[in-house]
């Protein structure tokens, strides 16, 4: 065995410690859930925050997630290389942006056995750095038809289709490339629209305006508090506008540590995104959450959270803090909350309006949470009551295994709800039962 394997065992094991101290010294709060969520008081974990992951085991056989009461789940398809982003093409090909997260140089002693942790957790790796197409040519909801779309990107994630072009939001930048209606790939060179730096938070989410003008694209922020200064997190945390007509781009919204699904609400046309917060302040504290995104708003990264909540980790604004809006709806702590789609009343019996959001589940709490696919209904432009499970049963019994992790969700050519499963390598069809 190695030193580093032994070394990362070491602090892993320091962690676990400090895990079981704490889940024995703790009264484990309640999970802080919807629009007036009651958050525990912050508990600075200090040096080794809590850090717990199952080991990724993938499906066997004819496992699958647990659906809903009404609904049921089939693999669309299956045998992917780490599937994470879903766009589904007018002539109803499915695309697929398959990429995952590259270790970069250790920060600190907590973040090399947290490089350790993900890597057991395949949620750290080699990119395939593609996008694959899929089709259900026979309609029977199993795609039998695949091939590679593009290859040789830079962690792809985001995907928009805007008339004839075809938007990649790569983790270094958008990028724009000609598209023939019904192409089966894309070998053409495209054009750097924004750059972004990479690294860190690396998924960069993309949204196309109804009109086609703009389109708006997520960046996360490099650490946890910016514990390595706020210069090396300047125009990170924030969701852009990109300006077709123009050429240009800005920071639409700021103070939003990782902001990753993007939609529009219907009958508002307001933009919402989910945020996944910061560390080392307890299981529930603060929750991950969804909100409207207001043109000039900023959400509190990294000065405070939920409002005006004061994080005494971070050296203070109290300029920025003053003007720090409180989000929407809480989605429990920690839950790693990715995936994110309207869905319209009908789509799936028994639902109404709402937002699908695929939480991807926790690495640093004592109590998993997560790992399953939530619904939050919608009447007039807001949440209107509490969330409710699509797709669940992702984690053993025991919390020791992942069998999914679910991250992006999509509509389906054929009405169904598609979501991406990273672990499982499997896209999953959700359909009435």
């Amino acid at each position: 065995m190695s030193f580093s394997s032994v070394f990362a065992r070491i602090v892993a094991l320091i962690g676990g410690g400090a895990l079981v101290w704490r889940r024995m010294s703790e009264t484990q709060p309640k999970p802080a859930w919807g629009g007036a969520p009651q958050i525990p008081e912050a508990k600075p974990q200090g040096a080794i925050p809590t850090l717990k992951m199952p080991t990724a085991r993938g499906w066997r056989g004819d496992e699958k997630p647990v659906a809903a009461p009404g609904l049921k789940v089939n693999a669309f398809a299956t045998g992917l290389d780490h599937p994470r982003w879903i766009n589904v093409m007018p002539n109803g090909d499915v695309l697929i942006a398959e990429a995952t997260q590259i270790a970069g140089p250790p920060r600190s002693v907590f973040h090399y056995a947290m490089q350790a942790t993900m890597r057991r957790a395949a949620a750290l790796g080699i990119s395939a750095n593609r996008i694959t197409r899929l089709r259900d040519a026979d309609g029977d909801g199993v795609a039998e038809q695949r091939g590679t779309f593009m290859e040789g990107l830079s962690q792809p994630f985001g995907m928009a289709l805007i008339d004839n072009t075809f938007y990649v939001g790569n983790t270094d930048g958008v990028v724009a490339f000609p598209y023939v209606a019904g192409a089966e790939s894309i070998k053409a060179s495209g054009r750097e629209l924004v750059t972004f730096k990479p690294s860190g938070h690396w998924t960069r989410s993309l949204l196309s305006s109804a009109d086609g003008k703009k389109l708006y694209a997520g960046v996360g922020s490099l650490s946890n508090i910016a514990e390595m200064g706020m210069e090396v997190e300047e125009g990170r945390a924030a969701v852009y506008e990109l300006d077709l007509v123009n050429g240009t781009s800005r920071i639409f919204a700021s103070g939003l540590r990782n902001p990753v699904g993007l939609a529009f609400e219907p009958t508002t046309s307001m933009l919402w995104t989910v945020v996944n917060e910061r560390d080392g302040l307890g299981d529930e504290t603060p929750p991950d959450y969804l909100t409207s995104v207001r043109d000039g708003g900023f959400y509190g990264w990294p000065y405070c959270y939920w409002g005006q909540t004061v994080d005494d980790r971070v050296p203070q604004d109290e300029a920025m803090v003053a003007k720090a809006i409180t989000p929407d709806y809480a989605l429990g702590g920690h839950t790693a909350s990715l995936g994110l789609c309207w869905m319209p009343a009908g789509t799936l019996p028994g639902f109404p309006d709402g937002m699908v959001i695929g939480q991807h589940g926790s690495w640093n709490r004592s109590t998993l949470s997560g790992y399953k696919v939530v619904f939050v209904p919608f009447e007039n432009g807001k949440p209107s009551g509490p969330a409710r499970d699509i797709l669940s049963g992702m984690l053993s019994p025991d919390e020791k295994e992942s069998y999914g992790r679910p991250v992006g969700v999509a509509l389906g050519p054929d009405g169904s709800l598609l979501v991406a499963d990273d672990v499982g390598n499997v896209i999953w069809r959700v359909t009435g039962a």
